[in-house]
């Protein structure tokens, strides 16, 4: 005499569930026919014409029947699995984490993969799957520029009181020049990669028409830029710029000008003699990056150099022009602020993960 079935019963809104998995699209192919084997024992049908209405075997339908009678819903996925031993365990990743601070095979310059690999007697993957683990990316890097200037802390305060707190009727400028701007010209249009996707390509061979020098002087309560090419970048350059740049300007107005240490920019005391209402600020060395034209310079190189083709020097000229023009039409002050430093930017170093 053959075994009776087990007898499914459920609520209502198990069976709405049971029905929303049979019809899934998105989920695991698997748990939407696991569902219909339960819908058609619901049914009463036999173990066998669920089978057949499924295309499984019958002990298949008698298997996930008993699951559902003894478990519901959650007996109709996967029990947890012990799976494969780990082969390596904490003791590996202590290794490779000592083995990235000693010194690299001769040759190279820095650890990779495969020489981990190599040095530790283990497997590629077995390194990857540590480093992925830790988030170390032995490709990728980051520079870093740090200021070693004694009185960094005073310049600072300097130029960032200027920003924040400027002098009351005061004019606050920031300047800098970008020289050697080149002149290429070279084909360009869009191009399809083989993955499908189209991008702007460059010939990689080009023309050079020469290269032109840019300063730029950034207003710094309003944003607007007043710039000057030359094809020098001396001293004197310097001096024509700043003339023509307060030029308009009341001789009894103070004009504050924040400048990197570039020498063209030190030496100038017979002309600041000569413009008392002018006076320099110097950011700390290797700190360029309190100038905020640069800022600007970065919005420029992106918008008017990047993929560019020029075809004269004269037309480099005309585009710095243009795009000034532009730039000023909707200009708005940079808004200074404190960069926040998340922990991990300052914990997640191979020496802290070791420790």
């Amino acid at each position: 005499m053959g075994r009776v079935a087990v007898a499914l019963s459920c609520a209502a809104e198990v069976k709405e569930e049971l029905e929303r998995m049979s019809r899934s699209r998105s989920g695991e192919v698997r748990l939407a026919e696991r569902a219909r084997i339960v819908l058609g024992c619901l049914e009463g049908l036999r173990n066998d014409e669920v089978a057949r209405a499924v295309g499984v075997r019958a002990n298949t339908v008698g298997l996930w029947r008993r699951r559902f009678a003894e478990h519901g819903l959650s007996g109709l996925r996967d029990a947890a699995r012990p799976g494969k031993p780990a082969k390596y365990g904490q003791d590996l990743r202590d290794r490779i984490l000592a083995q990235l601070e000693r010194t690299p095979p001769e040759g190279m310059a820095s650890w990779d993969g495969g020489s981990l690999a190599k040095a530790l007697e283990v497997s590629d993957d077995a390194v990857w799957r540590v480093l992925r683990r830790e988030g170390i990316q032995l490709q990728r890097h980051r520079s870093w520029c740090v200021s070693t200037d004694p009185e960094f802390a005073a310049k600072a305060a300097d130029v960032i009181g200027l920003y924040l707190n400027p002098p009351e009727n005061a004019l606050v400028l920031s300047v800098d020049e970008k020289p050697s701007i080149q002149a290429l010209e070279r084909r360009r249009g869009y191009v399809q990669t083989s993955s499908g996707k189209v991008v702007q390509g460059l010939k990689s061979t080009y023309k050079r028409h020469g290269t032109v020098n840019l300063f730029a002087a950034l207003e710094v309560a309003t944003g607007v830029i007043r710039g000057k090419t030359t094809l020098t970048k001396k001293r004197a350059d310097f001096q024509a710029f700043m003339e023509e740049t307060i030029a308009d300007e009341p001789v009894d107005r103070e004009i504050h000008v924040i400048l990197d240490n570039l020498n063209t920019h030190k030496k100038n005391d017979e002309w600041l003699a000569a413009h008392p209402n002018v006076t320099f600020h110097f950011t700390p060395t290797s700190a360029s990056w309190l100038n905020q034209v640069e800022i600007w310079f970065g919005i420029f190189q992106r918008k008017t150099l990047r993929n560019a083709s020029f075809s004269s020097l004269d037309q480099l000229v005309a585009a710095i022009h243009s795009f000034t023009a532009a730039y000023n039409q909707n200009a708005a002050p940079f808004a200074w602020r404190k960069r926040e430093v998340k922990g991990a930017q300052l914990r997640n170093t191979i020496v802290n993960l070791c420790n």
